[in-house]
């Protein structure tokens, strides 16, 4: 009995190695649903393709793996949340490749903001130059109106809250509060002040998840916002705002992901009276 525990064992442990390594590479599509107040009509099911820390990571030979698979959604704008590179070995070619290769199929418009790794890897203006090469808008606390007809919305970004860098106080006079307001931020430490100026979506990174994450528990540490904290992952609300924390692509510290997997999220607003809510994407 003895010597067949020990093969279960050794057994379970063996096949735990292939499970981190299809956690790490298989890219999940995580849809929300997210109902906004005085939608305008133009904007009744805009769509956003939120993409965040990439830490450098390749998906396949110049991103095709990952490419493969946002040819096959459906969005409007695109919205890139910062930690692109990884601070200790900073890489920016593979984020390049997959904002070149979306730009490729989709006409859609590509904004960004500063992540921490970013800035305590010194590269931030750098990154910021080379983005913007490539067709991106990067937000460095400031807002762009996007019109559909007469209608209209304020996209706003900030720098990175964890360096200290962000400032809604900037950034948030720039949009007109009678048009929705979508806010793009690295982290989601600003989310109180942003729900209190009344912003409608908060686009968010950072957390990676956790990248290790229990049931129950959801992730144990994060760095810049300790043990078991309070939004790591997924959908929040408060008042009239509502914030999206995005699990991310890449991971930092050490290369794991446990219940977990890396994904891209895409958000779709909706008038106030339709029902919001949240919906796994199948597995790339």
């Amino acid at each position: 009995m003895a010597a067949i525990s020990r093969r279960a064992f050794l057994a379970g442990g063996i096949a735990f190695f292939p499970y981190l390594y299809y956690q790490r590479v298989s890219v999940a599509v995580r849809r929300y649903r997210v109902p906004v107040q005085n939608l305008p009509t133009g904007f009744h099911g805009f769509t956003i393709l939120h993409i965040t820390d990439l830490h450098g990571k390749e998906f396949g030979e110049r991103g095709e793996s990952l490419l493969a698979i946002l040819r096959g959604l459906s969005f409007d704008l695109v919205a890139v949340t910062g930690d692109l590179v990884l601070r200790t070995a900073p890489s920016l070619n593979p984020a390049l490749e997959l904002v070149r290769g979306i730009g490729r199929f989709s006409k859609s418009p590509v904004f960004s903001v500063s992540g921490n790794h970013e800035w305590r890897a010194q590269l931030a203006p750098q990154v910021n130059a080379k983005l913007e090469q490539a067709g991106v808008r990067v937000l460095k606390n400031e807002a762009e109106m996007l019109q559909r007809g007469e209608d209209r919305l304020w996209v706003v970004g900030v720098d990175d809250p964890v360096t200290g860098r962000a400032s809604l106080t900037e950034a948030l006079p720039h949009a007109d509060a009678r048009a929705p307001r979508l806010l793009l931020a690295h982290a989601p430490h600003l989310f109180p002040q942003a729900a209190q100026a009344g912003v409608d979506l908060m686009l968010v990174g950072h957390t990676h998840g956790g990248q290790i994450r229990f049931p129950l528990i959801g992730a144990p540490y994060i760095p810049s916002m300790g043990y078991l904290p309070k939004w790591d992952y997924g959908l929040y609300r408060q008042g009239k705002s509502t914030m999206i924390v995005n699990g991310g692509l890449g991971e930092s510290w050490f290369p794991i992901r446990f219940n977990n997997p890396p994904e891209v999220a895409l958000v779709t607003l909706l008038p106030l009276e339709t029902a919001g809510g949240a919906e796994k994407g199948g597995l790339g």
